[in-house]
């Protein structure tokens, strides 16, 4: 496995396993402590595994936490989708930089998000599934969306929209949100 710096995005990176494919389709490690490690990470800070099922079209974000925020790890174990990850930490040398990723359960590539960055994505295949490992505890007194279609970001969604939840779908701009999370 090897990591990779996110050069768009300071303190994100890409960490890129060595799939091992045979007859019978393929192995690989898809987390590995002493190469997060390797790149200042805590292996140990992450407290929480989640995931999510999408269909194809379906957009997911953008969310962040507001306070302390949330570091994760993000991968597409299965299908494939379109990944989004907004700076948006003031002191930040990337700060409002935007950078995107198609990630896909046949690469496993797993994406690191600082906290104070937003996330989204758009499932590209139905189903798409993404792995997340946080590292903090879910408090939805903290959840902040922010509109996937603001202007201001111009965002590329390569598809259009089938389905996304009403938080989503009501979210402000991010002129609206960014004093929240300051």
């Amino acid at each position: 496995m090897k990591a990779t710096e996110v050069p768009a995005i300071a303190g994100a990176y890409l960490f890129e396993p060595a799939p091992h494919a045979d007859h019978r389709g393929f192995f690989c490690r898809t987390f590995d402590a002493d190469v997060v490690r390797s790149v200042g990470i805590d292996p140990n800070a992450f407290v929480q595994d989640s995931v999510s099922r999408s269909g194809r079209g379906v957009l997911r974000g953008l969310h962040l936490r507001s306070g302390a925020g949330e570091a994760k790890l993000v991968r597409c174990s299965s299908g494939a989708v379109f990944d989004v990850v907004v700076d948006l930490r003031p002191g930040s040398p990337t700060y409002r930089n935007t950078a995107l990723f198609e990630l896909s359960g046949d690469t496993q590539v797993t994406l690191y998000i600082p906290a104070g960055c937003a996330h989204g994505f758009q499932a590209l295949t139905d189903p798409a599934d993404v792995s997340y490992r946080i590292d903090r505890r879910h408090d939805p007194a903290e959840d902040v969306t922010i509109a996937f279609d603001d202007p201001e970001l111009a965002i590329p969604w390569p598809l259009p929209v089938t389905s996304m939840s009403d938080r989503d779908r009501q979210a402000p701009p991010l002129a609206e949100v960014l004093p929240r999370v300051r």
